[in-house]
């Protein structure tokens, strides 16, 4: 691993139904230096983020069972030593801008209309897990 790559060290959680698409954000980020676990429900993420304890999170809105939606709005609803403050990214087909809104209102702080490219994504991220530290 390069000390230069932009994520390097950092944690991401990713969440999608889609592998396809597990892979390719996953891919994206390790390529960049982060340490990457991603899953395909909320449900498995709830369980990970306290002991995964990531930078930042990746979640589709359209999944099985439960929305991206409801489930940053659990996250939100947790401690912050268990991920309730995680920076956290939407990432998603549904890119118009009530999209957009309903997403930052639920609790993501980027909104992010797939294909992403992956530079932007890694920018995206960067700037994120950064701008959370300050």
């Amino acid at each position: 691993m390069q000390a230069d790559l932009p994520l390097t060290g950092l944690h991401i959680l990713v969440i999608d139904d889609d592998d396809d698409s597990c892979f390719y954000i996953t891919a994206v980020l390790e390529l960049d230096g982060a340490i990457v676990k991603a899953v395909s429900s909320a449900a498995l993420a709830l369980e990970i983020l306290p002991k995964f304890k990531p930078d930042a999170l990746i979640c589709d809105i359209a999944m099985p069972d439960e929305d991206g939606y409801t489930f940053i709005r659990k996250v939100r609803s947790l401690k912050a030593n268990q991920g309730g403050r995680v920076p956290a990214v939407a990432l998603t087909a549904y890119a118009d801008s009530e999209d957009r809104v309903c997403a930052l209102q639920a609790g993501f702080q980027k909104h992010i209309a797939k294909p992403v490219e992956p530079d932007e994504l890694v920018e995206i991220i960067a700037n994120l897990v950064t701008f959370s530290k300050c």
